[in-house]
């Protein structure tokens, strides 16, 4: 038996007036996955907890079969174990986000205008990250670059008593004032992040041509290093997780499962949708049982409000994603197939819920009364409803 998760991140959304009072999910072109619907185990789960935050950490882990009330130490420890950080049990570790503020003169005053600086490339934050590791690492502070606009900072002998800390895609076009760090150390390593940032060659350059300038860190996610029992004695199947962000590739790590880079796997809409599918495809010919696909691009895209493309990123994903990789599995033998996001990120609050969220599960031996379209309105009519959701995997694998 073969199983594959489609991690839709971010996918499930509210109605959309643009998209005539429906969801992207409901209107999205997903042949592949609505035949597998319609003869698939259909319904709601709750995957982030009443009183935890709704972040794809947390939701992950529960998909995953982690109960992350037991096992959560922190988004920022994940990202850390996959850029080949080995945290000391002391430290503490912060996602750094590089973002764009706005320019008046006191801190206070500016704007959070982009939680992604332009969804800046790796090469471009690299210069920069490390421009601030020229100025800003110390004994207490040592900063690590990663994907994208994500990177990390380790603190010697940190707190976890910080009071506020708050994720920048949470308060795009907001005033940073009441959500900056309470912490007195975090709050001036921002400061300085900004007047070292802002007039650096490479955002002055990016400023010229149109694009915001990464002219700010922004601290979040904290946690103590992370620890988490091996997927394969949970499960007794061997693994491969596939992502293009480092949160999934430290969850794969810590959870001893093999993690495949895949090149031009983003986060975003312009991913390599056709390499994650052969990457795959790759896993399970090299002995995999279970291959986890995560595909950030539709939280993405409703982080930025982008209404098409959240449509089109589910499409992108059916296409050359899951097309390609259930027609491999059909050629294998028996196998399982589980569609859904991890969270909700709607479109109109552009950041993450705690909502439930809809999931399907196909099983190429049975054949049930599904639905038509999977989607958030059709999977709630079959009364289905999985909490605590870090039970859904259980069902998935040993059902």
């Amino acid at each position: 038996m073969k199983y594959v998760v489609f991690l839709c991140d971010g996918m499930a959304d509210y109605d959309v007036l643009a998209l005539g009072n429906k969801t992207p999910m409901e209107v999205a072109y997903k042949p592949n996955i609505n035949s597998m619907a319609k003869e698939g185990y259909v319904g709601l789960i709750k995957s982030v907890a009443d009183g935890m935050k709704p972040g794809s950490d947390v939701a992950n882990l529960a998909i995953l079969g982690y109960d992350p009330n037991k096992c959560y130490t922190g988004r920022s420890p994940l990202e850390a174990g996959s850029i080949g950080i080995d945290m000391k049990s002391t430290d503490v570790s912060l996602r750094c986000n590089l973002v764009t503020v706005s320019d008046e003169p006191n801190y206070e005053d500016k704007t959070l205008v982009d939680y992604c600086a332009g969804d800046i490339s790796t090469s471009d934050a690299k210069i920069l990250v490390d421009y601030l590791k020229e100025h800003l690492d110390d004994k207490e502070f040592t900063l690590y670059s990663g994907v994208s606009y994500r990177h990390c900072l380790i603190w010697d002998n940190g707190t976890l008593e910080l009071g506020r800390i708050t994720p920048p895609h949470d308060i795009t076009g907001k005033k940073v004032l009441n959500y900056l760090p309470e912490n007195e150390k975090l709050y001036n390593y921002m400061k300085k992040s900004y007047e070292l940032l802002n007039n650096h060659p490479l955002n002055i350059e990016r400023a010229k041509k149109g694009l915001n300038k990464a002219n700010s860190c922004w601290l979040w996610g904290e946690g103590k290093k992370a620890m988490l029992d091996s997927f394969y004695s949970k499960y007794h199947v061997h693994a491969t997780m596939i992502s293009a962000v480092d949160l999934l590739k430290g969850i794969g790590k810590f959870s001893n499962m093999k993690v495949v880079n895949v090149d031009g796997a983003t986060g975003y809409i312009d991913t390599n949708f056709k390499g994650k599918a052969d990457a795959a495809i790759e896993a399970f010919k090299s002995g995999s049982d279970f291959v986890y696909i995560h595909v950030e691009a539709p939280d993405e895209c409703g982080h930025r409000g982008e209404v098409d493309n959240k449509v089109k990123s589910i499409e992108l994903i059916d296409k050359f994603i899951v097309g390609p990789v259930v027609s491999y599995l059909k050629t294998q033998g028996d196998f399982k197939v589980l569609v859904t996001p991890d969270h909700a990120t709607p479109l109109a609050v552009r950041t993450h819920t705690n909502d439930p969220i809809p999931f399907m599960i196909y099983d190429s031996r049975k054949k049930l009364d599904g639905v038509e379209n999977l989607c958030e309105k059709e999977a709630k009519t079959k009364g289905v409803y999985i909490d605590p959701g870090y039970t859904l995997m259980n069902k998935f694998i040993k059902e």
